[in-house]
């Protein structure tokens, strides 16, 4: 591991001693919200002259170099900003800093109109996608705004149910998913068994997805990445929000201070009177349940060239619910995360971060019957070094590189009767170092090239990732991109599709080796008409090595680790349409996805031990084979706004029971047997899922104390009983199935108030 770290050291240092422009000068600086200081990110900065220009980091930062001396206008423009515009003078071997702030656009429409397609065009990268924060507020929810159900509405994204907020992109489960709070990993981000995320709308500033072919600069999973950018608080005045809803309520405050900005959001079920009334005319109503989260940020400016951050976030869900007369289940899970990040701009050239990072789940689920506890116990304790690099030798190429080291520590262990039945522990370091460079050999093509190693101790794994992409600009108004990546997944999610309270997580070890598979991505984005948008996408990723337990373990008692799994293969291709209506007073898009998605494991579904070519795949139980959803929003006058989102997919998989034999008067065994026979594993469908949500809402002021704002929400407004499984009783002759419904029609009333 020393010996690689300083290979990639070395690497490095030989790719920062390119040549360095004679007698020409640079201008970089921070681009931040005029009103509240926010940093902004992929924000375009261009100096119209010389037509060159850049985008801003993920710490808002941007440098623009190698600039002959003179006189030059800068631009700067960002999605629902007004365009900013400077003289700057530029002399020989200048480094000048021009920090810019942006003014919210909040009157002039038609500016908008001009300003938005480029903008959006220089966000829309092969395989990404960005969501605001405005989206996740205004579009319908259940209970209350959420990020996952936002970005379930992408195309490339599924959701499981109703009843789950999991990411289930381009074929991958939700472990399949990195997800990045602050640069932090979170393991279980779902609250209310999934119902949804564990990000507070309130305290997000950044959203990115990452559906495939992302660079080498994430890894660790097999599919896709989420980043979340927590605020980092109002750098000019005190301000605040309050909202009060049926089912959860969430509050938030942020402020400057003589050194930098702070933020603080918490939120908290309010079940509890629901429940009580529940509980006296039905049995099954939990008798505890609650759940809460609590973000907050720090910031600090130590210099010019110096800012640092400390990051924070703590959830937990307890309940307790009787499902029979003498049995109860018990949860207790959570996660805790912090991050504390250096960011330092040392030269005009080259920017650095250090990020350490730590992250615990837990997940304590328990089961009492008839006075007997079962109980598990799943920890994941994540411990982390983060540093990045970000350099530009001249106006063609930006090369980033960097290293992530950590101790990851999994437990789990289960108890029946308070006796130990079953206890494993891995510790394991790892390392990730990685580099690419973004080419710009002219203004047609953009070239991003890079390498990632990933190096796993337990078990001694080390692996190298390729990564690729190609972007070809024929015309101002077309992009077309493709993208090939190979990656590496260490970790496997035992979870339930139903919700995600049980959910654990497993490690590769000595015989149990890491995932691994190829994606390949080919795009066009376009701008058909101005203020519109269409995309294209089309994918085909493979999926080896995966892991999980066998379901033919009855009992882990006694068996070596690499004993309690099978290992299987999978592939996924699809394609993804998105058209967007980006400007006016009505807005929104339409998205569609045509996916394929199948599993095979030996042993299973009619696989032969000895002859794997003979076995079946299969789809998983979250594949849906069409999925579209249409999101639209139209403002009604100054006060009033409707929003609406459709969503229809194919029915989900299942396993069919075709029937039952029973025998009577057997020979051996009881006198009476029932014999069933199933067909192949989720080779049958659920009827089509189709639903629509429409939400008002109302903008007003509190008193002359601040803005306002109610919404009115139908979720399900035709009352669609669409099925979540069947229950089938085989007690019965023949057997019956029971249709298990999900949401019917839900009126729901929030009240927000920003001071």
């Amino acid at each position: 591991m020393y010996r690689i770290t300083f290979l990639f050291i070395l690497l490095l240092s030989i790719s920062f001693t390119s040549a360095f422009g004679q007698n020409t000068g640079s201008v970089n600086g921070y681009i931040t919200d005029s009103l509240s200081g926010e940093t902004l990110l992929s924000a375009n900065i261009a100096i119209l002259e010389i037509n060159r220009g850049t985008s801003s980091n993920n710490s808002g930062y941007f440098s623009i170099t190698n600039i002959e001396p003179g006189t030059y206008t800068l631009v700067a423009t960002y999605i629902g900003y007004e365009r900013f515009e400077i003289e700057i003078t530029i002399e020989a071997d200048q480094t000048l800093r021009q920090n810019i702030e942006l003014v919210p656009e909040g009157v002039e429409l038609e500016e908008l109109v001009v300003e938005s397609r480029a903008e959006r065009e220089a966000q829309r990268n092969i395989g990404r996608a960005e969501v605001s924060t405005e989206l996740i507020k205004e579009v319908p929810a259940i209970i209350e705004p959420d990020v996952f159900r936002s970005v379930q509405l992408l195309p490339g994204v599924k959701a499981a149910s109703d009843f789950s907020s999991g990411l289930y992109i381009r074929g991958g489960g939700p472990d399949q998913t990195l997800i990045l709070l602050d640069e932090t990993t979170v393991y279980n981000p779902s609250h209310f068994f999934g119902f949804f995320s564990t990000f507070n709308p309130d305290a997000v500033k950044d959203v990115r997805l990452y559906k495939g072919g992302y660079p080498a600069e994430f890894g660790g999973r097999l599919g896709s990445v989420l980043t979340v950018f927590n605020k980092d608080g109002n750098r000019n005045e005190t301000t605040g929000t309050v909202s009060l809803g049926f089912l959860a309520s969430r509050a938030s405050v942020e402020g400057p201070y003589s050194k930098g900005s702070w933020m603080l959001s918490v939120r908290r079920s309010t079940l509890e009177p629901v429940l009580a009334v529940l509980r006296q005319s039905v049995d099954t109503v939990p008798d505890l349940f609650y759940f809460y989260d609590v973000n907050g940020k720090i910031n600090l400016d130590a210099s010019e060239n110096d800012r640092f951050s400390i990051a924070f976030y703590a959830g937990k869900d307890k309940v307790s619910l009787p499902f029979q007369e003498d049995a109860t289940i018990n949860l207790n899970y959570g996660n805790q995360t912090v991050s504390t990040k250096w960011r330092r701009i040392i030269s005009d050239r080259l920017f650095s971060s250090v990020t350490v990072t730590g992250s615990r789940y837990f997940n304590q689920p328990g089961f009492q019957i008839g006075g007997t506890p079962f109980e598990s116990n799943n920890k994941i304790n994540d411990f982390s070094l983060k540093s990045d690099f970000e350099y530009l030798p001249n106006e063609r190429h930006t090369i980033s590189s960097g290293i992530w080291s950590g101790i990851l520590t999994l437990s789990y262990s289960d108890q029946f009767d308070n006796q130990p039945t079953f206890t494993n522990r891995i510790q394991s370091t790892y390392l990730s170092a990685y580099i690419q460079d973004e080419w710009k050999p002219n203004r047609k093509w953009i070239i991003n090239g890079g390498l990632r190693l990933n190096t796993f101790a337990e078990g001694d794994f080390y692996r190298l990732e390729p990564r690729i992409s190609v972007e070809h600009r024929p015309f101002s108004n077309v992009r077309l991109q493709a993208a090939y990546g190979r990656y590496y997944q260490y970790l496997t999610l035992i979870t339930n599709e139903a919700f995600s309270g049980f959910d654990i997580w497993l490690t590769s070890d000595d015989g149990v080796p890491p995932s691994y598979g190829d994606q390949f991505v080919i795009g066009a984005k376009t701008i058909p008409f101005e203020g519109y948008g269409f995309d294209v996408e089309l994918y085909y990723r493979t999926m080896r090595d995966l892991f999980e337990l066998d379901p033919f373990v009855s009992d882990a008692a006694g068996l070596d680790y690499t004993e309690l799994f099978r290992f299987g293969e999978g592939y996924a291709y699809g394609i993804e349409l998105f058209l967007e209506k980006q400007t006016g007073r009505f807005v929104g898009f339409i998205g569609y996805t045509f996916g394929i998605t199948e599993r095979k494991f030996p042993g299973f579904n009619g696989e032969i031990l000895d002859n794997p070519q003979r076995g079946r795949f299969y789809p998983p139980k979250y594949d849906r084979t069409h999925d579209a959803n249409i999101v639209s929003s139209y403002q009604l006058s100054n006060r009033w706004t409707v929003s609406t989102v459709f969503n229809f997919a194919t029915g989900q998989p299942y396993t069919e029971p075709l029937g039952r034999t029973q025998l009577t008067g057997v020979p051996w065994g009881s006198s009476e047997r029932d014999i069933f026979t199933i067909g192949n594993v989720n080779a049958s469908r659920l009827p089509s899922y189709h639903r629509l949500d429409i939400a008002f809402s109302r903008r007003g002021t509190f008193f002359n104390i601040g803005d306002a704002e109610w919404q009115f929400q139908l979720i399900n407004a035709y009352s669609r009983r669409n099925i979540w499984f069947y229950n089938y009783d085989f007690e019965e002759n023949p057997v019956e199935r029971q249709d298990v419904q999900l949401l019917p029609i839900i009126p729901s009333i929030s009240y927000t108030v920003n001071f």
